[in-house]
């Protein structure tokens, strides 16, 4: 369940959640004769057909408790396929901060959030000029403005999406269609409309009817228009102005994009496809059921139907078993609501791979890439003598649940420090002092040393402990590839803190407790951990080398794009920040691979290079030497690591990716060498000093 972000927006507005009574035209079923003749349009390389992408909020490979079968264990069809017929990496690794919308927005694009304007997520905060920060949501749609639901007037107008150059950021749709290929949204992030306040505007104009249902009836247009989207192809009938298509806007894309169309919302989807069933046909979805509703029988009902009737590429997000939706509270590991959710899962899976199959649609034909947009970390007990599927695992009170900590209150009664700030609430907190005061300001540096010192008594382990993995301020954000073009985006710096930890500015004392359990979240996520930054990503389809699990190939997020199109034998007109994993594929590269494993490590925002600068910036920023020596000479280093890391990287990368403009598979086997020397040399010092 994702607190404020895909929510906030909406409950800002008192829109609830129920699905709307928007009626399906005909029930789902196999691709009409129009929709193949949509479908042959579209032109792939390696014999790909079509590309069903799915990514899962918090979904596990590994166990959570030993006892308990993990996530994916407990979806053994899903699991089976995917090792039985592609590669399944469990080395796989999120960005930072590790969350639902810079994870997947990382995935969508190839790119961290430094270039596609996303690193703090799910919400973030802006500086104004007067140095007062306002709420950005990092849900919206792909062209939008940033999106503030607290004012009509932000000061900030700059795109949510946002390249380093300050555009708008290309869109991961239009290689596709311009092969010709109808691309569908299920729930994914912003590449189809997030809420009602600046999607609707945006896309379908301020005195549209759309927009004139949001005022009337905001909570039939959240369900109407909201969450599900076809881009299509140039000319493709199945979005024309006769089926309620909209002009497919995208004013900076690269190279241009005119006479393209797009259909918004289910309320313009479902009758185009003919209707939309659950997955199994049981039910009819008559209208978006929303991001928390999107359970694996919804959204693969939503996949499905796409797939059958001219829609061959789908990007799809499936909500986490996690918690009770759309209600809470949270459950643990084993626990029978748990268990029972991932019952469905598999169950949905078992009926989706039968129905793709009855429609021609299997590995032959079909590029499947599965994962999970981060980890988390689960905050309670450990309960013993159970394995939740035969024995269910009993949670008592107390005994599950984040540890919510008031930072203000702790700062003021333990550091004496009152100054004013806000907070993107996390466990991974970012920071804005009021103000908007230099890195090296006086005021910085007593808070974030402050922060460095902060203790708080666990209430699992009855510990008094520091609850701090990591604080980096700018110039360690930035090694972290975490400031945008947007300036006013950058946090004062980010407390990455014990991930049993939800931080927040609450009242400015504790005389409420500063920490206690919130049993309504369980599942951290966003600061630096294993359980939280390594997760999986499963790959099957033509070309694609039936490895089964394997741990051996390090990648991340920005990977998954790259791969997709060397896979579908397609190219980006941008630059990546991710390689092609060239290991799954059947013409392996085996003389790059050494290189692609030594740039992962310089590059990725968890890779050894970023972790070890993470924790030599850690130190030097709770350090107060003399002038302040130590600090203001670390911050040197590190800016000077972050412009030999970027000079190496980009060389790298233009050996390692051949579907970004300029790559190509031609290369020195003496400038290999010399890279790889120079990137483990770059290590190696990072190493050294970090220890």
């Amino acid at each position: 369940m994702k607190r404020l972000i895909r929510l906030a927006a909406v409950a800002a507005l008192s829109i609830g959640w129920q699905v709307a009574a928007v009626p399906a035209t005909q029930a789902a079923g196999g691709p009409s004769q129009s929709s193949r003749a949509a479908s042959s349009s579209c032109h792939l390389g390696n014999g790909v057909q079509h590309v069903i992408n799915i990514v899962f909020d918090n979904t596990h490979f590994t166990r959570d408790n030993p006892n308990v079968p993990s996530d994916l264990e407990q979806m053994p069809h899903l699991l089976n396929f995917l090792q039985s017929n592609g590669t399944l990496l469990t080395n796989e690794h999120t960005p930072l901060i590790s969350h639902t919308a810079t994870d997947i927005l990382t995935a969508l694009t190839g790119v961290y959030g430094d270039q596609m304007g996303v690193p703090v997520s799910n919400s973030f905060r802006y500086f104004n000029p007067n140095g007062s920060t306002n709420l950005g949501v990092s849900f919206a749609y792909w062209t939008d403005p940033l999106f503030d639901p607290t004012t009509s007037a932000p000061t900030d107008t700059q795109p949510n999406m946002l390249t380093a150059a300050g555009k708008n950021a290309p869109a991961p749709w239009v290689p596709f269609t311009r092969a010709g290929c109808n691309v569908g949204g299920a729930g994914t992030a912003n590449i189809e409309l997030e809420n009602i306040s600046t999607d609707i505007p945006t896309v379908f104009g301020a005195g549209s009817p759309e927009a004139q249902e949001v005022t009337s009836n905001p909570t039939q247009a959240f369900n109407d228009f909201v969450g599900i989207a076809v881009h299509c192809a140039q000319g493709n009938a199945l979005c024309s102005n006769a089926n309620n298509g909209r002009a497919d806007l995208l004013k900076d894309e690269p190279g241009g994009y005119t006479g393209f169309n797009g259909l918004f919302g289910h309320k313009y989807v479902a009758p185009a496809l003919g209707g939309i069933t659950t997955v199994d046909g049981a039910t009819p979805i008559t209208g978006f059921p929303g991001f928390d509703g999107m359970s694996a029988k919804n959204t693969l009902g939503y996949v499905a139907a796409m797939q059958e009737h001219g829609v061959p590429v789908t990007y799809a997000y499936i909500s986490d078993a996690h918690d009770k939706h759309p209600t809470g509270p949270a459950y643990g590991p084993g626990q029978a609501g748990y268990v029972a959710a991932l019952k469905s899962y598999d169950d949905a899976f078992a009926a989706f791979f039968g129905r793709l199959a009855s429609d021609g649609i299997n590995k032959s034909n079909t590029l499947f890439t599965v994962t999970a947009d981060e980890g988390d970390h689960f905050a309670g007990v450990q309960q013993t003598g159970c394995d939740g599927v035969t024995t269910p695992c009993v949670y008592g009170t107390n005994q599950i649940g984040e540890v919510n900590t008031n930072m203000a209150g702790l700062l003021a009664t333990e550091q004496g420090v009152t100054t004013p700030f806000t907070v993107h609430s996390d466990d991974a907190p970012a920071v804005y002092i009021t103000g908007n005061p230099a890195h090296d300001a006086a005021v910085t540096r007593t808070f974030e040393r402050a922060t460095g010192a902060l203790t708080a008594v666990n209430p699992y382990t009855g510990n008094t402990e520091n609850p701090t993995r990591a604080i980096a301020d700018p110039a360690e954000m930035k090694l972290l590839h975490m400031i945008t073009a947007d300036p006013a985006r950058t946090p004062t710096f980010t407390w990455f803190a014990n991930p049993d930890y939800f931080l927040f500015a609450g009242a400015r004392n504790c005389n409420s407790p500063c920490v206690s359990i919130n049993p309504g979240f369980a599942w951290n996520h966003g600061t630096i951990g294993t359980d939280i930054n390594v997760t999986w990503l499963g790959l099957v389809g033509p070309d694609v080398r039936n490895l089964g699990a394997t741990h051996d190939i390090w990648t991340d997020h920005s990977d998954i794009r790259p791969t997709i199109l060397a896979l579908t034998g397609l190219q980006d007109d941008y630059a990546h920040a991710g390689r092609p994993i060239t290991e799954v594929m059947t013409e392996t590269r085996q003389d790059l691979n050494r290189l692609g494993a030594i740039y992962k490590q310089i590059n990725a925002p968890v890779g050894q290079l970023a972790l070890d600068s993470a924790a030599f910036a850690t130190s030097a920023i709770k350090s107060n030497s003399a002038g302040d020596q130590t600090y203001l000479n670390a911050d040197n280093t590190i800016q000077s690591w972050t412009s030999r890391r970027d000079a190496l990287a980009a060389q790298m990368i233009a050996l390692l990716d051949f579907t970004a403009p300029g790559g190509s598979t031609q290369h020195n086997d003496r400038n290999v060498n010399d890279l790889i020397n120079a990137g483990q040399s770059l290590l190696d010092e990072v190493h050294a000093a970090a220890g």
